[in-house]
């Protein structure tokens, strides 16, 4: 098991908190608040801090301290198309992975999405939905790959969890994921995974979130390569 030391325990709170939006974007994040908040000391804080700087998840700007930096519409599209091809690899490599007591664990993170979605609470669904899918992609045992798909969700926008019917579809098709690891169909997993991250981004579309409007047909996300 791997020694985590206390900067290191801040930074992974800190980085569920930028990617459920715990902190609003644009938001100071202050180290007093946050050392008192956690129970800890300034200097474990700051160095979190730093850590997040650096791999981009907040920004330091001149005189305004570090913030969670804003969306950027027009990134968001590389950014898709990054998470399409990133997260089918860490799929396809999870799946082989998983055993009787890892597809209990995933079934019961997806019982908290789940329950938590029908309660409507933005915040809280959204720290579910990443620790599912973030338990699912540490199977894959590729701590690099991991690492840069966290920071792709960091500059994501899943604003689309509360947009339309997505709630309800979102929880069908983590369900309908885990049925088909569950028989054992790893090609079909990894094409529902896909699936699942696609119709996020069509539900940002279908509702005018990105710059643009609703794509076209013949402006649809490239596939992903490999890893099936």
């Amino acid at each position: 098991m791997s020694f985590k030391t206390k900067q290191d325990q801040v930074a992974d709170i800190l980085r569920e908190r930028v990617i459920a939006g715990v902190y609003a974007r644009g938001t100071k994040l202050k180290q007093s608040e946050i050392a008192e908040e956690l129970g800890v000391s300034i200097t474990p804080v700051r160095e979190a801090l730093h850590i997040l700087e650096a791999e981009g998840y907040i920004a330091g700007l001149s005189h305004r301290g570090l913030l969670v930096p804003e969306f950027v519409p027009t990134a968001t599209r590389e950014i898709f198309d990054l998470r399409l091809m990133l997260e089918r690899e860490l799929t396809a490599h999870a799946i082989p992975n998983v055993t009787a007591a890892n597809l209990a664990e995933l079934k019961s993170f997806q019982h908290v999405v789940s329950e938590i979605s029908r309660g409507r609470d933005p915040l809280a669904t959204r720290t579910a939905n990443f620790r599912f899918h973030f338990r699912l992609y540490e199977l894959a045992d590729r701590p690099q790959t991991l690492s840069f798909v966290r920071v792709l969700w960091a500059k994501y926008p899943f604003i689309y969890q509360e947009l339309g019917n997505r709630r309800t579809r979102h929880i069908e098709e983590h369900e309908g994921f885990l049925e088909l690891v569950e028989r054992g169909d790893r090609d079909g997993a990894v094409d529902a995974m896909v699936d699942h991250i696609r119709s996020g981004w069509e539900e940002l579309h279908r509702h005018g979130w990105l710059e643009g409007g609703p794509a076209a047909d013949g402006d649809r996300p490239v596939e992903a390569v490999g890893g099936g």
